[in-house]
């Protein structure tokens, strides 16, 4: 079974940047869909970025143009670059791996934007 562990979160002023790295235990294939959601508190966790196996990337309005999610496969790892950071990205991080039979998440990190 694959576990997930991510890193990188922590506090940073606004307009500034941050990278959060999801690394698998196990392999990730290249057939993995990868995704970062988040969850801010008193709200529902929503999908922030998902990048297919094939490396096509998709984002959530609110960061598009902000955030980019990579993948590493050689290193069994995600990225996702966080740049001109809004108080409103405040939220608890998740990195999510998804393949056919499983879906596995990580444990989150803490990412606060201050004003």
């Amino acid at each position: 079974q694959v576990q997930l562990v991510e890193s990188g979160g922590g506090l940073v002023p606004a307009g500034g940047s941050l990278r959060l790295s999801c690394a698998a235990s196990g392999r990730i294939f290249s057939s993995d869909g990868m995704a970062w959601h988040r969850q801010a508190p008193g709200k529902q966790r929503e999908l922030v970025a998902v990048i297919t196996g094939g490396g096509n990337t998709n984002y959530v309005d609110s960061v598009k143009g902000r955030f980019t999610i990579s993948r590493d496969n050689a290193k069994n790892t995600v990225y996702l670059q966080m740049n001109s950071l809004k108080p409103e990205d405040t939220a608890v991080y998740y990195c999510r791996l998804s393949r056919v039979g499983a879906s596995v998440w990580g444990q989150g990190t803490q990412v606060t934007v201050s004003l």
